[in-house]
């Protein structure tokens, strides 16, 4: 209710304003002065100048509608022709006939002023209409852009994470497999554990986690891939102790250890750490590969689902390299936390 009372003294101020605009320029051009005149002439002039200009706003707003409607866009000329040519047919139907019956009656300077003030007027209300829609319409598109974008995000992580789960599966289960043969009170230990790191991976990979967990994890992964390993393998893993409440996306450091235990050979060692250095986390994996047979891993699920993960939660704020040097493999990537 005081909304509409409010719209309606706005529209009666605009009015006003017209008025005074109006009346200020004929006094001016006719000698004449408005406080000399009968108070009933001057408001007779001002309800039909307020009535006048509510029918401006009404059809100069439904004139801005239409446009918005419009799947093409009429020239500017064209569009700004139709709002002068509403604007002045209703100044010679209301405020022209007022004029004609008062006073002197029509005088060539009043057909001027009741032409272009009200024009001038209308013509800027219209424009403010015009570049307010454009405005809310570009930034409606824009939010709806940026849902669409998000919609699409969401949808490609979830398929990710659908193609890593069973990728780390599967290494997991061969683990468990080759175990049944030799201790099943082993095996038993190594599902267990299983079971334990899989219920990490149902966080949402979404959301970030403290990378201290993230390094808790990775060492139970550590942990459980040296059950299925020779005593000859070398394992050095270092852990920087300043990596503890720094916020991590997870599971994105899990590719590059899983791929080091599953391709060693030759010399058969492995070397993990993960450092702070500068507001970054700086993680280095590198393992002995047979001489013999040339084994490249620039593609895979799991590699190929790391890039494009990171490309998603990372973008600009990551570096990932990959190196195969003969007999030794190494991957670094970089973080910024």
């Amino acid at each position: 209710m005081i909304r509409s009372w409010t719209k309606y003294l706005v529209r009666a101020a605009g009015g006003m304003v017209v008025y005074i605009c109006l009346r200020l320029v004929n006094d001016v051009l006719s000698g004449m002065k408005f406080w000399l005149r009968p108070w009933t002439t001057n408001a007779i002039e001002i309800v039909v100048t307020i009535v006048a200009s509510n029918f401006y706003i009404y059809f100069l707003k439904r004139e801005a509608e239409r446009q918005q409607r419009l799947q093409i866009q009429e020239p500017v000329w064209k569009e700004y022709g139709r709002a002068t040519l509403l604007i002045t047919l209703i100044s010679y139907v209301t405020v022209i006939p007022m004029a004609a019956l008062t006073d002197d009656g029509l005088q060539w300077y009043d057909v001027v002023n009741i032409t272009l003030i009200p024009l001038l007027f209308g013509l800027l209300y219209y424009a403010i209409l015009r570049a307010t829609a454009s405005l809310r319409k570009n930034y409606e598109q824009k939010l709806l852009l940026e849902k669409i974008t998000n919609d699409k995000l969401q949808t490609e992580m979830q398929f990710l994470k659908a193609q890593f789960h069973p990728h780390f599966l599967f290494n997991a289960l061969n683990l468990i497999y080759f175990q049944m043969d030799e201790s099943v009170q082993d095996a038993k230990q190594t599902v267990e554990k299983l079971s334990e790191l899989l219920r990490y991976q149902l966080y949402d990979h979404q959301h970030q986690v403290p990378v201290g967990n993230e390094l808790q994890y990775l060492q139970s992964f550590i942990d459980l891939q040296q059950q299925r390993m020779n005593d000859h393998l070398q394992l050095q893993v270092s852990f920087d102790p300043g990596l503890q409440q720094q916020p991590v996306y997870p599971l994105l450091l899990l590719p590059l250890v899983e791929n080091a235990f599953k391709y060693t050979g030759g010399s058969y060692w492995i070397n993990i750490a993960a450092t702070l250095q500068d507001q970054a986390l700086l993680f280095h994996v590198s393992n002995a590969v047979p001489t013999v047979q040339r084994v490249s891993r620039s593609g895979g699920i799991g590699l190929e689902n790391l890039r494009r993960r990171l490309a998603l939660l990372y973008p600009n704020k990551h570096e990932l390299e990959t190196i195969h040097n003969g007999d030794h493999y190494t991957a670094t990537l970089k973080l910024i936390l």
